[in-house]
């Protein structure tokens, strides 16, 4: 498993895609930060937090994510290596974890260098230091959650065809509905008592309830279930491949 994880992680790394991936994560969110004239950004709004990068950041990760994982799976049908890779002494489960922790580590590796905007606001607050840390950890926890979940999402819809193209859109369509649509379900007010919990499925509401600095089991517990769910998902749709 490992080997195959250090394989796929070099492919990102030795091609352009995982430079492009992390440079367009880091463009999109500096320059909207602290740059261009926006709700967004940071020197406007005038208070030393950075409430509004983790709500710009799930937003940029709808589409950077599945351009991560399209190809995990689409890649090797395309190719025609697929009946290889299930020929590895590996089981299904060992396959797909090592490539998703590997699109994983290229996207965890975009978000890190934005540990520097934590440090910007820290010395441009007053005084220095004036930010609030628990915040701010809280809200970061939050948004690996969200990457990982993201993540699994794009490495299912890559498992559905051998076209990236394909497998790109139904992961940006499938992350968005999972991310916003029981959000928009719950606002029509159509189900009386049990639009709280549609709202509960959404992955809008966990993570907004981390980001406001409170890590609740409940949540942590969601992440891990839709996690283990499109495992699952993958799983099954990779055991219709071999029948």
């Amino acid at each position: 498993m490992a080997a195959l994880f250090f394989k796929e992680l070099r492919s990102f790394l030795s091609s352009l895609i995982g430079y492009i991936v992390i440079g367009v994560f880091l463009t999109i969110t500096s320059l909207f930060l602290w740059v261009l004239p926006n709700d967004f950004n940071v020197l406007d709004y005038g208070y030393a937090n950075l409430d509004s990068f983790f709500i710009l950041a799930p937003f940029v990760f709808l589409f950077l994510i599945p351009a991560v994982s399209m190809r995990s799976f689409s890649d090797e049908k395309k190719s025609g290596t697929d009946e290889l890779l299930f020929t590895r002494p590996l089981s299904e489960i060992q396959i797909i974890l090592a490539k998703y922790f590997a699109s994983l580590s290229l996207v965890v590796l975009a978000i890190l260098p934005t540990l520097v905007y934590y440090i910007s606001i820290y010395l441009l607050g007053f005084p220095v230091g004036n930010i609030d840390s628990g915040s701010f950890w809280c809200s970061f926890i939050g948004l690996i959650f969200l990457a990982a979940t993201l993540t699994y999402i794009g490495v299912f819809a890559s498992s559905l065809s051998s076209n990236q193209l394909v497998a790109f859109v139904v992961a940006v369509l499938l992350s968005a509905f999972v991310y916003m649509g029981f959000e928009f379900i719950y606002s029509l007010e159509f189900f009386g008592p049990v639009d709280l919990f549609i709202k509960s499925l959404g992955i809008s509401h966990h993570y907004g309830s981390i980001s406001r600095g409170v890590i609740d089991t409940r949540d942590i517990v969601y992440f891990i279930s839709t996690i283990f769910l499109f495992l699952f998902l993958t799983k099954f749709s990779l055991s219709r491949m071999k029948w």
